[in-house]
């Protein structure tokens, strides 16, 4: 990748001579300029650490979204439904001894700060009531007659919620204390509930959708840490390998590290919060950045061969300048076109990574003059084994694109086809358990829960009812109960409990009351929590509490949440479907329209920074066609192996598009530039292959090793993101070195300038 001889001496075009003169300023102020950014990362640093991880699950929905209107608005009628469920098997649950040690370990469970003790449901809690002391006003014939009968009844009621169909599991019901309210933070009340739960003999299971939320923001604000930490180390390590250069290893790091504080910084001051999908900020940044300093150090690298090195600095600014420009504008506009997103994690997402990709181009100009120049001036070490490897393969792909372009052009037309229709086929995956690997305590207690219990979705449908309670609106109540227990999908998929008030009068036996205002009083004096999580006469509300599996395909779960509300409806014309089974259920069911919107977004935008960036629609179009294609095959991948898509997988058409391209602008840069001066078209594939596509390979790799460290994730989610984007990497970069070249001999050679004949590149390796 020599330049070749006399080259340094022919002048420029007239462009490149003004970004040098730019370039030249830069060097002379190169000190100030680092010393400017030294001082903005300094008084960034203080409010970035102060960023915080925003672990409400209201997070997730925008403030004007009915599902979240509709949850805060039961929250506040009825009181906190956050549950955690504490289980663990017993042979013999409702024995008297079984029943001493549940009370002594749901007492312990009661205590844990954060746990409303009150409101703690146990089976032996629940049996007291048989035994309370407002029975002994009955004769005793009717009171063991009345105590028998509510204790069968009250067991019979526990089931698939207290205790196991099959007598073989005791259950604890806590409920959380709202988060206002708690003494502690409700990190702090799982881990001690945890950590009872494991010191109890036999193993306690702990599960429930709060514990699910958080156990997702620990992985991900755990991830954070590690992730940018493996994948800065990583992608360090392949620097180091390729350029064996500490200083290509401190740079990138440098301008990394003071764009995430500057970014960390803004977003704190625009008075934004870490998302669950902004976790990755930390790495995107580092990958982003790393893999641009690689495009440019190779460069610069070469130039060295024969410039000393701040003439060499000033080509390299002035031949990268404007295509890492549209390079980051691109990736820019693949990010932003997340924005159209209904999740407000992926949009918070969108513009974390829309504000500290725009910054790395301010930190370039800052950081690179100092970073390049600083120390003594060392000649760069020659072409390493790798290097001269991939220039081995470019020069066959080079030979075989000649050889085989029709053919390469028929598979590439097949496979289009074949991944389109995969994409028809996608379906989104709601079970919220997907989220975490198989092997995480969450997922294994929910799998107990489902075998032993009935699962671990609780929610809810509420519907208006009188102020003053009437047998008319009971008698509906009790209609609903049974329809909905009856209730069954085509496919066998149920409600596995159901609990309304009608069923707390009905457990009063006719021997201590027949009407239901006198079963309402006794209800009243044996369970006194029953009425009120039920019926707000204040507001007018009344609710049916469900249970359902959570682990379900995303087709089950909806269609029940549909019919429950239907069958409703056709009672309480106004009825509604809530709680947090419900709103996680919804939280990415308009992933595939997200993901549909956000890739035409994306496309439509690149195109136009293509367009603006070349001044021809037509490299613009060609352009899109290697990095569309890659994005369709991980798409209609996941469609035709039925794989569910997930939040992170919607993400990755986009965002890879943004980030493929980038490749194309500078692979199409070479090429115009070789073009522009006389190349014939095969001379400039050529050319470019020995340049730019080399840097564009060091640099993938960078990229892909970089995204492949987040499949460490213990959050499936973002390890679907880094594998996903790992593979259309890859294929973008096949793509561009490939169907790009093939797709360029359809372009009207250019017109060269007649007082400037065809010459030599100034460069083989210029952007």
């Amino acid at each position: 990748m020599s330049e070749p001889a006399g080259a340094a001496d022919r002048p420029p075009p007239p462009t490149i001579l003004r970004w040098e003169r730019f370039a030249g300023r830069l060097v002379r102020h190169r000190i100030a300029l680092l010393t400017a950014a030294f001082v903005a990362t300094v008084i960034a640093a203080i409010p970035a650490s102060r960023l915080e991880l925003d672990e409400n699950l209201e997070s997730f929905f925008a403030e004007s979204d009915p599902l979240l209107q509709d949850y805060v608005a039961s929250r506040e009628t009825f009181g906190g439904d956050e549950f955690v469920l504490v289980a663990y098997e017993e042979e013999n649950p409702t024995h008297v001894e079984e029943l001493d040690e549940l009370e002594v370990f749901s007492a312990k469970l009661s205590a844990v700060p954060g746990v409303k003790a009150e409101s703690t449901q146990d089976l032996a809690r629940t049996l007291r009531v048989a035994t309370a002391p407002v029975l002994d006003i009955l004769p005793p014939l009717a009171k063991r007659v009345a105590r028998r009968v509510i204790r069968e009844r009250l067991i019979d009621f526990s089931r698939r919620l207290l205790i196991g169909d099959n007598d073989d599991v005791s259950s604890i019901v806590l409920r959380l204390a709202p988060e206002d309210e708690a003494p502690v933070p409700r990190r702090q009340t799982f881990q001690e509930i945890r950590r009872l739960a494991a010191e109890h003999d036999p193993r306690a299971y702990v599960a429930g959708e709060p514990v699910q939320i958080h156990d997702m923001f620990r992985y991900v604000d755990r991830d954070s840490t590690v992730l940018g930490f493996a994948s800065t180390g990583l992608m360090v390590l392949v620097i180091l390998v390729i350029f064996r250069s500490l200083r290509w290893v401190l740079l990138p790091l440098a301008i990394v590290h003071s764009t995430l504080l500057w970014t960390k910084g803004i977003l704190l001051e625009a008075g934004l919060k870490l998302s669950m999908v902004s976790s990755m900020l930390t790495s995107l940044l580092t990958i982003i950045g790393i893999a641009t300093v690689a495009h440019i150090t190779v460069l610069y690298r070469d130039l060295r061969q024969t410039m000393d090195r701040e003439r060499a600095f000033c080509r390299m600014f002035a031949n990268a300048a404007e295509p890492v420009f549209w390079v980051t504008v691109t990736t820019v506009v693949g990010f932003a076109a997340l924005l159209c997103s209904e999740i407000v994690p992926v949009r918070s997402f969108s513009w974390m990574m829309s504000i500290g990709t725009t910054l790395l181009l301010l930190a370039f100009p800052l950081i690179l003059p100092a970073g390049v120049l600083l120390g003594k001036d060392k000649p760069e070490p020659g072409p390493t084994a790798v290097e001269r490897g991939v220039e081995h393969w470019l020069d066959g792909v080079t030979a075989r694109i000649e050889r085989h372009s029709a053919l390469a052009l028929i598979i590439t037309a097949i496979v289009t086809i074949v991944a389109g229709l995969g994409c028809l086929m996608q379906r989104v995956e709601t079970d919220f358990s997907k989220n975490f690997k198989a092997s995480s305590p969450i997922v294994q207690a929910i799998q107990f829960f489902e075998k032993k219990l009935g699962g671990v979705g609780t929610w809810e449908v509420n519907f208006a009812a009188p102020r003053d309670l009437t047998t008319e609106h009971l008698d509906k109540v009790r209609e609903l109960t049974q329809q909905l227990n009856d209730l069954k999908l085509d496919d066998g998929t149920h409600l596995t409990k159901v609990m309304s008030l009608s069923d707390g009068f009905d457990l009063i036996p006719p021997i201590i009351a027949e009407d239901w205002i006198l079963k309402r009083e006794w209800l009243g004096k044996l369970q006194p929590e029953f009425e009120p999580s039920l019926y707000n006469p204040t507001k007018e509300r009344m609710r049916i509490v469900l249970r359902a599996y959570e682990q379900q395909p995303a087709e089950q779960k909806l269609e029940l949440i549909r019919r429950v509300e239907e069958t409703a409806r056709g009672i309480f014309p106004d009825a509604k479907t809530t709680g947090l089974y419900v709103l996680l259920a919804n939280l990415i069911t308009s992933i595939l329209g997200d993901q549909l919107t956000s890739a035409w977004i994306a496309t439509l935008g690149i195109f136009v920074c293509v367009w603006a960036a070349f001044r021809d629609w037509r490299i613009a179009v060609i352009s899109l066609a290697p990095n569309i294609l890659p994005i369709l095959l991980v798409v209609g991948g996941l469609g035709w192996s039925g794989t569910p898509v997930n939040i992170g997988a919607a993400m990755v058409a986009s965002v890879s598009l943004g980030l493929t391209v980038d490749a194309s602008i500078l692979y199409l840069t070479d090429y115009q530039r070789a073009r522009q001066r006389g190349a014939s078209h095969e001379e400039a594939v050529r050319e470019t292959h020995a340049g730019a596509g080399l840097a564009l390979v060091l640099a993938s790799l960078a990229l892909m090793s970089g995204f492949s460290v987040l499949m460490l994730s213990e959050f499936i989610p973002l390890v679907f993101f880094g594998a996903l984007v790992s593979v259309a990497m890859a294929g973008g970069l096949v793509g561009n070195l490939v169907l790009l070249p093939i797709m360029l001999r359809w372009l009207p050679d250019p017109v060269v300038p007649k007082d400037e004949p065809h010459r030599p590149p100034a460069s083989t390796a210029e952007f």
